[in-house]
């Protein structure tokens, strides 16, 4: 099977079989990465640049290492040292990046729409790793194989999202992903950071936390965005830990099975304590791993791996 689609761009209208394909072949990706030779010749031959216009640790060296894995060629691009500060167009360094025969561009950009533009103007297959507020797909599938993980079944799951939702890709793209799998989705934030658009995504929207987390299944917390804080949005950080904050007395009455996920990185002691970020019901550092087999998953459907040599 492949997937219906030639780019990934975004999880909005992605259909499920599209996103079961993806966690399916994840599964057994994972399995690879646990091998004691953990690289498999699935893409060489293949050439993939990280076009990176944004900083990046966590998604940007997990798809560097799942392209590495896959015996990819992998350039990283850095903005700050190309001829876009002579003046290039984005369009002509995509040109140009497509002239030397690469045949995979994975793209993050502080500008919303720029992988849709590339998947234009180029003949590159294109992968979304983050563009502005819009989406950050491969975030929500590694996040949503991580609670296929421990929950099996996502039908009716009840998934709170809470922070700073109004400049959060992560948060956008977990709620199309998450309500094509069946999951119940709710947002939580201060009225400032809530768009006003929400209840037209079709999930529930709270602004008194013990009430949104009262039946949570899983609890996501988004880092709140410090760089955009100087906006008026907030009246102080230490007000919104304390309504908003999770730490272990706001967990006392939670379901036991309840998990926390975070797409880091973690401003500890603001939305996050440490003893919750390292304590029972933290699955952060499970979305950390299970990043690099989505990515390896993502780019070898898309990439058309060869399917005898992947070992999946």
């Amino acid at each position: 099977m492949i997937l219906s689609q030639k780019h990934l761009l975004g999880l909005k209208g992605m259909p499920r079989q599209d996103i079961d394909l993806i966690l399916n072949h994840a599964v057994s990706f994972k399995e690879i990465l646990e091998r004691p030779i953990k690289k498999v010749p699935t893409l060489r031959g293949k050439t993939i640049v990280n076009l990176f216009f944004e900083n990046s640790t966590r998604t940007r060296i997990s798809f560097e290492l799942a392209e590495k894995r896959l015996s990819g060629d992998t350039i990283n691009f850095s903005a700050n040292t190309s001829s876009m500060k002579k003046g290039e167009t984005l369009r002509d360094t995509a040109r140009n990046i497509e002239a030397m025969r690469i045949e995979i561009i994975v793209v993050r950009h502080p500008a919303v729409g720029v992988p849709y533009f590339l998947a234009q103007c180029t003949k590159a297959t294109i992968i979304n790793a983050g563009d502005g507020t819009n989406e950050h797909p491969s975030q929500a599938l590694l996040d949503i194989f991580t609670l296929k993980e421990k929950f099996k079944e996502l039908k009716d799951l009840r998934v709170v999202i809470i922070g700073d939702i109004l400049h959060s890709r992560v948060a956008r793209s977990n709620i199309w992903g998450l309500k094509t799998m069946g999951a119940r989705v709710a947002v939580c934030g201060p009225s400032t950071l809530l768009p006003l658009e929400m209840k037209e995504f079709g999930v529930d929207v709270y602004t008194d936390l013990n009430r949104a987390i009262a039946d949570a299944d899983v609890l996501y917390i988004l880092r709140l965005q410090m760089e955009r804080q100087n906006s008026g949005l907030l009246p102080s950080l230490r007000e919104y830990r304390e309504r908003f904050g999770i730490n272990k007395q706001r967990l006392k009455k939670v379901k036991p099975s309840l998990v926390i996920l975070h797409p880091g990185p973690i401003n500890r002691g603001l939305e996050l304590s440490s003893e919750v970020a390292d304590g029972e019901f933290s699955l952060i550092l499970d979305q950390v791993t299970n990043g690099v087999a989505v990515r390896m998953a993502i780019l070898y459907l898309l990439g058309g791996g060869d399917v005898e040599s992947s070992g999946v």
